[in-house]
């Protein structure tokens, strides 16, 4: 098993899609579970190409998975629905992202086509380019967050799995949705060559930012942005995205519910916003004049709120649970506390929550290679109180990482081993 908390935050899930050019023979995808026909892009559709693209074809953008929100209780309280919200994609802090790129030659999708044949496309792609990738991690790493990455051989042992199907698009699953994905699909791809030009490992560290839990800064329901929306939809519509006015309104124009954001403030240069042309953001003026244009890579804003989320840890973010003993939490809403066990006997042992909360709460053990995940439990709208019950072992060392949602009443929640 994997650092990795089994929760997820949704039920089936969907992916936007632009169109195909016309030029291009429209491919319909066959896929196991997900049986409905979608269609493929003939161009690309990520969230920036290279100036000799932009100048040929227009911008290319990042198409999201389109996934349906967690259905939670009708009767919940308008501060606790928002908390929920605002904090079920984020990862407990501490966690080992484990990513992998799929490498077998079976690896990919047949496409039928139009005319009646196939084609198969691979998810497989060269060292140089998976080189790129690694690098957007490795621009992550260095910000000096809570969260670790590392590269695995195995898709078991993989949390990310990352794709290059060509013609398929950039996109990610945002931040723990990429859980309920199963151990053969992907939860991330690229669909063009990322070594075309040095600015494409923006791609890349963009993509991680949803993998991390970040969405697009222009759909900040705070930014104040007024589209002329027949010209976004217009100009999405022509290549290299070929949108459907679907994936448009998901991708652009559609406003984050206020409840999933945190914070007030807008960032335009942002490596998670787009790049649009003159003529299609109507406020702030500026940008309707001359367009916008971020810097590329990440920004000192992108720093700070990714270290917001995931501070660094130290030894001294941890507390030592003692049996039978119960720890207040004493925490805000977002926040985490990390605790430590190593049992004097081996036998079955049950860590609670007390108090009207919402919770996350995720157990592994330390091993020589770093931390292995055991069990978690997320009871998040539930009307419950997380827990877990297993068997632990003498001598061995425990890490329980716990984020609060929600309290009725602050500083009365509590956990307790025993």
């Amino acid at each position: 098993m994997t650092d990795k908390l089994k929760q997820n935050a949704g039920g089936a899930r969907g992916r936007g899609r632009s169109k195909p050019r016309a030029a291009a023979p429209e491919p319909t995808i066959r896929r196991g579970r997900k049986a409905a026909p979608r269609a493929r892009t003939a161009g690309k559709t990520g969230r920036a190409t290279t100036s000799e693209t932009t100048k040929a074809l227009g911008y290319a953008y990042c198409a999201l998975p389109q996934v349906p929100e967690r259905p939670l209780p009708p009767d919940l309280n308008a501060r606790r629905l928002r908390l929920i919200r605002m904090n079920e994609q984020k990862w407990a802090n501490g966690t080992v992202l484990h990513y992998y790129f799929f490498d077998k030659a079976t690896d990919g999708e047949e496409v039928r086509l139009a005319n009646g044949t196939t084609r198969f496309v691979p998810w497989t792609t060269t060292d140089t380019e998976k080189d790129v990738v690694r690098a957007a991690f490795e621009r992550w790493t260095q910000v000096g967050l809570g969260l670790k990455f590392q590269e695995v051989a195995s898709r078991d042992e993989a949390e990310v799995r990352i794709g290059f199907m060509r013609d398929d698009g950039a996109w990610s699953y945002v931040g723990r949705d990429i859980l309920a994905q199963g151990q053969d699909e992907r939860t991330m791809n690229f669909g063009w060559d990322l070594t075309e030009h040095p600015r494409e490992i923006d791609t890349a560290i963009h993509e991680i930012g949803h993998t991390l839990g970040f969405p697009h800064e222009h759909q900040n329901p705070h930014a104040g942005i007024i589209w002329d929306e027949e010209a976004v939809y217009a100009a999405l519509a022509r290549p290299p995205n070929s949108w459907s006015r679907e994936t448009t309104f998901h991708n652009i124009i559609r406003k984050l519910v206020a409840s999933s954001v945190e914070g007030s403030t807008w960032d335009p240069d942002s490596v998670m916003e787009y790049p649009f042309q003159p003529g299609l953001i109507k406020e702030p003026i500026e940008y309707f004049r001359n367009g916008l244009t971020p810097k590329g890579g990440l920004s000192d804003q992108d720093k700070a709120w990714a270290r917001t989320m995931y501070p660094p840890l130290t030894e001294q973010d941890y507390t030592a649970l003692q049996p039978f003993q119960s720890v207040r939490l004493q925490l805000k809403p977002g926040q985490q506390r990390n605790f430590t066990f190593t049992p004097q006997e081996t036998r079955t042992y049950e860590l609670r929550t007390f108090g009207v909360s919402d919770t996350v709460m995720v157990l592994f053990e330390k091993s020589g290679t770093g931390l292995r995940f055991l069990a978690g439990d997320d009871d998040s709208g539930l009307g419950t109180n997380a827990a877990l019950k297993l068997k632990l072992f003498r001598g061995r060392e425990y890490v329980v990482r716990l984020r609060l949602y929600y309290e009725e009443r602050a500083g009365e929640s509590a956990i307790m081993l025993w």
